[in-house]
């Protein structure tokens, strides 16, 4: 399945730049909406269907009707969908900033996860638990399962601004002590714009240390049955396309579709599936 999502961002990709050579051979037009306007509260709505699915046994994929996005950007503090951020430096093609969110893995656990309502960036679920783990006879009991409380991360993210691409690189560590470990990023992200359709195909892949692995995903001695299971750190893969088509004013037809995978740490037994998507299409108005 992740192989058929890179498949298609790739061919999406192959098939703008395609279409971009036969326009101006000297394109020199930046990406206007890389940037937000400062001292400017930007707020649009995404109304349609979409879902976002839950790996996890027992766990309920989340709908997509209404999905908000809230961006502010100051001379320096800025807050978009859910992270604050300073900004240390600002250049044509680089952006160090300091930034805090909420760690993401707990949208698993909890219906109304920010990740999950800010979704058109990221994900979510549920927070009474339900899972059906089997013991040869016996299952683990489910109530007496921990939750899985949310986290502050923070750390630095940076972004590479060449022509159309923007290359980001980010470390992240639990400051509320919830999981006491770290995570990190690295993503590419495409713009450009296919026929009248503005597209974003995106590749990336996380870094997840053993500690927040095994706090969201691992179990305790007297939560299983196996005994205490713990969970190593991780490698996970990822891919996102997004893309809009203007139908005049502040409105526009939009498309997401994104693949999380899982596999490297699905022989936990709470995982059901090996990944977690998103998609959603609908109309998108901009106040």
């Amino acid at each position: 399945m992740f192989i058929s999502i890179i498949a298609f961002c790739f061919g999406t990709l192959f098939s703008c730049f395609a279409v971009n050579a036969t326009s101006e051979d000297d394109d020199t037009n930046t990406v206007s909406d890389q940037h937000i306007s400062t001292n400017q509260f930007n707020f649009n709505i995404s109304f349609g269907v979409g879902v976002i699915t839950n790996p996890l046994k027992g766990g309920k994929n989340f709908p997509l009707v209404l999905v908000p996005q809230v961006a502010y950007y100051g001379k320096s503090w800025f807050f978009d969908n859910g992270r604050l951020g300073y900004s240390f430096l600002e250049t044509p093609n680089h952006y160090l900033n300091f930034v805090n969110e909420l760690n993401p893995e707990s949208r698993f656990f909890i219906d109304w996860h920010p990740r999950n309502i800010f979704t058109l960036q990221t994900s979510r679920l549920n927070n009474q638990f339900l899972m059906q783990l089997q013991a040869p006879s016996q299952r683990i009991n489910i109530n007496k399962l921990r939750k899985r409380h949310i986290a502050l991360d923070s750390g630095l993210s940076y972004h590479y601004l060449n022509d159309k691409h923007i290359f980001s690189l980010q470390a992240l560590h639990d400051i509320t002590g919830v999981y006491s470990g770290v995570r990190g990023a690295f993503q590419w992200q495409y713009h450009t714009e296919f026929f009248d359709f503005k597209v974003k195909p995106t590749l990336g892949i996380n870094y997840k240390s053993a500690e927040l692995n095994t706090y969201f995903y691992g179990l305790e001695q007297d939560e299983s049955l196996f005994g205490k299971i713990d969970v190593g750190s991780s490698w996970q893969p990822y891919a996102k396309i997004d893309a809009r088509l203007p139908l005049g004013g502040a409105n526009s037809l939009r498309f997401h579709l994104a693949y999380y995978d899982y596999s490297a740490i699905s022989d936990s037994p709470l995982f059901e599936r090996n990944y977690s998507m998103t998609a959603f299409i609908g109309l998108d108005h901009t106040f």
